[in-house]
């Protein structure tokens, strides 16, 4: 059942029996945070007023000393939790301020809504859908552990390939690295956890295109979901995670959607496509390059002048440079072409149809906060609309293969979180059109990275460190 009021939420509850209500809500780094009342304490009234909560210990969010907030359901959110003993609806909300009833500025589903409302306001387009295709991993167990005199991590897969010579039932049906893209059964051992957590998206009112196991050992793999509008997306991210974090746990192993959890196989990538559409025409769609617009075309502009920006909420830990190494496959270089996967945007060439048509914006990770990125990918596009930003000729060349000089001349994104960090505080006027992100919300999210992450990597030995210079 489709929710649309506060009166369909009433009626699902009534209609499944449900006794629990859980109110979800997202941090600042992007992962879910949730209270839960009896169902009796929902009525329409609390889609209206919202109920009260302390946020004063959520990650990124304001000082003890204005910690009242208030959390306001919104009606199409709803979904039934699949894994609660007593049957649970789940409501993703807003947080306003209690006294004001202002939205939060750093709730970052309110960055979301207001990135849309500014893409209105421009008249440029009235709907921006995105696409995510977010790889993980389906390990069957994990340990790690950092102090003052060790560190390390230990991840294990029935599928890996140094299991090979494990002695205790080894069928011998291991992947070699890079070769999970796409065998079946028995080296596919994954089908039927990947089937449940599908139908359980499904379930809980996502359209899932397909399922299949990635390209890395240890059992990488990805779910597609069918594109939708900016904000309903990045609901349906978080709804991802925790359905398939969930599902995952019910057969006792565990999903990371950590970039890079591997040394010297594929890492996690998280493919974004991107169009803008007005009165339900698709605007990207037109006789340039690839089938593009010319409003595809300057939208491209916008995404390569601002990637740098951008890469520090899409690519946003220590982990995602890892994966976006130069060499190695990732899409690193700040180039467009129709079908050149090396490149960071590409324009899928699967149908002509003026509807398929959109842009791949392929260096984000599925660690990123999705409110977030999704609304700095539309700001830059926007960007690059406004102001006619051609993104110059495309590289339809196989990349790996061009001489050095050539290759010099390709710019790259940014090496680090640093750099990132660095290219946003630099370019950020884009972001804060519509006060849509705040100066106060790039500061925190600068602030939060460089002190909680960045230099908590700095400060620490790395195990290899041993490896090069124990015995120096």
């Amino acid at each position: 059942m489709a929710t649309k009021t506060p009166q369909d939420v009433l009626a699902l509850c009534r209609d499944r029996g449900i006794k629990s209500i859980d109110l979800r809500f997202v941090d600042l780094p992007g992962i879910w945070q949730h209270f839960t009342v009896p169902v009796n304490q929902l009525d329409e009234d609390v889609f209206e007023n919202g109920l009260g909560f302390d946020g004063s210990s959520i990650r990124g969010w304001q000082a003890i000393n204005e910690s009242d907030m208030l959390v306001i359901p919104d009606p199409t959110s709803a979904f039934v939790d699949p894994f609660t003993a007593i049957p649970t609806l789940v409501l993703v909300c807003n947080i306003q301020d209690p006294i004001t009833r202002a939205d939060y500025s750093r709730d970052p589903r309110n960055v979301a809504r207001k990135a849309v409302n500014y893409m209105k306001s421009t008249k440029v387009a009235d709907v921006a859908y995105f696409g995510p295709e977010a790889e993980f991993f389906i390990f069957d167990s994990v340990r790690y552990d950092q102090n003052a005199h060790e560190a390390y991590y230990h991840v294990d897969s029935c599928e890996a390939e140094w299991n090979r010579g494990k002695t205790d039932g080894n069928l011998g049906y291991q992947l070699r690295h890079k070769e999970g893209y796409f065998p079946v059964a028995p080296a596919d051992q994954l089908m039927d956890v990947r089937n449940e957590m599908m139908h359980h998206l499904i379930d809980a009112g996502i359209e899932v295109e397909a399922q299949h196991h990635e390209v890395a050992t240890a059992g990488q793999a990805e779910i597609d979901m069918k594109f939708r509008d900016l904000v309903r997306m990045g609901d349906q991210l978080l709804m991802y995670k925790y359905i398939l974090k969930n599902t995952a746990k019910k057969y006792n192993k565990t999903v990371t959607f950590m970039p890079k959890p591997l040394f010297g196989d594929n890492g996690s990538g998280m493919h974004v496509h991107m169009s803008f559409w007005k009165e339900g025409t698709p605007l990207f769609a037109g006789n340039k390059y690839a089938g593009l617009s010319d409003l595809g075309m300057y939208a491209i502009g916008g995404l390569l002048k601002h990637a740098a920006a951008i890469l520090a909420f899409a690519c946003p830990t220590t982990n995602s440079y890892r994966r976006l190494v130069p060499g190695y496959e990732a899409p690193v270089n700040l180039a467009y072409s129709q079908r050149n996967r090396s490149a960071c945007c590409r324009i899928p060439m699967y149908s002509p149809s003026p509807k398929a048509k959109r842009v791949e914006f392929r260096c984000p990770d599925p660690s990123c906060n999705p409110y977030l990125a999704f609304s700095a990918m539309l700001l830059a596009g926007l960007d690059g609309i406004q102001n006619k930003i051609h993104p110059g000729e495309p590289m339809d060349k196989d990349i790996y293969d061009l001489p050095p000089e050539e290759l010099a001349k390709v710019p790259k994104t940014p090496g680090s979180l640093d750099e990132s960090l660095n290219a946003l505080e630099e370019d950020q006027e884009f972001l804060l059109r519509g006060d849509v992100f705040t100066k106060d919300i790039i500061h925190t999210w600068l602030e939060y990275k460089r002190k909680k992450e960045f230099d908590q990597i700095r400060l620490r030995p790395h195990p290899y460190e041993f490896c090069l210079y124990f015995d120096i």
